[in-house]
């Protein structure tokens, strides 16, 4: 495995880049943040990577911060989820905002990026929650254990996730778990 390559930039053609790395020029695809915090070509680089290999390619992906490749491979191992789709997601959303998006779990900044429908977001959002989210970046929302046991439940019972974020809104901070879940079914009845 190709852990991680430091050279000189030889060119950008987004959204590939060409390093040379003791006269051997490495493609490597990159997401757009990382692109745009690269330096002039000429300068000395250095990129976190990740290798896919395949039976009809191997492919470099390389990553400004270890924390976008992390992201990255927790993506790809979301079903649907290719390398493409996840260096979509890269960048047209930084990893805190992703983070953030799967802990208050919400749908439609997902639905931004080119790509991603409402059901692979809900789908990324299904498969990502305790992967990605509270711990991840600052500002994020944090759920109780209790919270999130009522969340679970209500997502296992089939309401959406706007809907059993929103009943979770006007339950206490502390509440016990079989309370907080008859609490949140008596308010999506009335709602």
């Amino acid at each position: 495995m190709i852990g991680r390559i430091t050279g000189t930039l030889l060119e950008k053609t987004p959204p590939v880049v060409c390093i040379d790395v003791a006269g051997v020029g490495y493609e490597i695809d990159v997401p757009m943040s990382t692109l745009y915090d690269l330096p002039e070509n000429g300068a000395r680089v250095s990129l976190y990577t990740h290798l896919a290999v395949r039976e009809d390619a191997h492919t470099l992906y390389g990553f400004s911060t270890a924390s976008q490749r992390s992201t990255f491979r927790a993506l790809i191992k979301v079903t649907g989820i290719g390398a493409r789709t996840a260096l979509a997601v890269l960048s047209g959303m930084t990893v805190e905002d992703l983070a953030n998006a799967i802990t208050r779990q919400e749908t439609t900044l997902l639905t931004r990026v080119p790509g991603i429908g409402k059901k692979t977001a809900e789908r990324l959002l299904l498969e990502l929650r305790g992967k990605l989210g509270a711990d991840m970046g600052p500002g994020a929302v944090h759920l109780s254990s209790g919270k999130d046991d009522i969340l679970n439940a209500l997502l296992s019972l089939g309401y959406s996730n706007s809907e059993s974020l929103a009943a979770l809104k006007g339950l206490p901070d502390v509440i016990d778990v079989s309370e907080g879940i008859r609490l949140a079914l008596k308010s999506l009845a009335r709602g």
